[in-house]
């Protein structure tokens, strides 16, 4: 089976924004409007739903944002969706979602990250359909460091195509910015120095397979259902194997290990042929790290671990394109991610 990849967004085009999680508090609404600016200037048309506010823990009833973002998905109008930011329970849309209406649609992006990923790894799952893992909308008009392209940049690529990122070799601080002082803060500094790490050994890597993966505390809730089931997506869509990433939010060191123990025990990595992990800022244990974490579920595999990839909550954000071919090069501390929408 082939993967489906929308069709390139261009100028003119509609783009959606809906809160499938968390929604947007009022003092934080002009950073709402200046990121939908920042893509009006752009050329795109963007179109806000009515799932946005933040009157509680989510923006809406689960079954009014199911509706919405089921809408958007199948709207032949709209483009490309993106939420504000992640939240805690986008899962409770997965059983509420018209996955057949959206597989027989025309793709359409569904781009996000943290809660977010909740979504689009089932989506990719279940229908085949390309999705990106990488920026919310509040983190879109940030500039990016080179070598690093954003999620607006990544989905006007045609099928076929290929884009090669970098690792910039540096990260943010921990801390964010003041949206509600400043609502139109573009620039955000990258002041930390740090590369990519080999876990499981020493040596270059060069591993290919398809991308698939997301944040290690909502998809180890998926896994071993049908929203998740990575083993299946292999044998439909990756019988070459994939690159598994995983990042995690918040948790401590025991309870990652623990979700990657089960994610594993799942088939969730059954078909990896590398692991990346993305750069952390969640704590460890007694004497028990994050890396610790991961290789005590993983490093018994017997693939590459590579951890410090820029796909987690610490900024900057590497796009992936969940489907994707990829080939992933490491040496030295450099890493580097080819991805082709093929």
């Amino acid at each position: 089976m082939t993967v489906r990849y929308p069709r390139p967004l261009r100028p003119g085009d509609r783009i959606g924004v809906t809160a499938p999680s968390a929604g947007v508090a009022d003092p934080l609404r002009p950073r709402l409007d200046f990121c939908c600016s920042v893509l009006r200037d752009r050329g795109y048309q963007v179109v806000v739903g009515d799932c946005i506010r933040a009157d509680r823990y989510v923006s809406a009833p689960a079954a009014d944002r199911a509706v919405e973002l089921t809408g958007m998905l199948t709207d032949p109008t709209i483009r490309a969706i993106v939420p504000p930011w992640g939240g805690e329970l986008a899962v409770d849309l997965l059983p509420l979602l018209d996955f057949a209406a959206i597989a027989a649609a025309e793709p359409t992006w569904l781009v996000g990250f943290s809660d977010i990923s909740t979504l689009l790894t089932p989506l990719t799952v279940r229908t085949g359909i390309a999705t990106v893992h990488g920026n919310n909308l509040m983190d879109t008009p940030y500039e990016t460091p080179a070598g690093v392209v954003t999620w607006l940049e990544l989905v006007t690529l045609p099928a076929g195509a290929s884009i090669e990122q970098v690792s910039p070799g540096r990260y943010r601080r921990p801390g964010f910015d003041d949206w509600t002082r400043d609502p139109t803060v573009t620039t955000m500094p990258l002041t930390e120095r740090g590369s990519w790490r080999r876990l499981d050994g020493d040596g270059p890597v060069e591993v290919s397979g398809r991308l698939l993966g997301g944040c290690i505390e909502t998809m180890s809730a998926l896994a071993g259902s049908a929203f998740g089931d990575v083993t299946g997506f292999a044998r439909r869509y990756a019988p070459d194997g994939l690159l598994v990433y995983v990042e995690a939010v918040e948790d401590n060191a025991f309870s990652i290990a623990r979700q990657l123990h089960g994610m594993r025990l799942s088939g969730f990595f059954e078909a990896a042929n590398a692991v990346l992990v993305g750069r952390t800022r969640a704590p460890g244990g007694d004497g028990f790290s994050q890396d610790d974490a991961v290789l005590d579920a993983l490093g018994g595999l017997g693939v590459p671990i590579l951890a410090d990839v820029e796909c987690g909550h610490v900024a900057p954000y590497l796009p992936l394109v969940n489907g994707a071919r990829a080939t992933v090069r490491y040496a030295g501390g450099t890493g580097r991610i080819e991805q082709t929408l093929a």
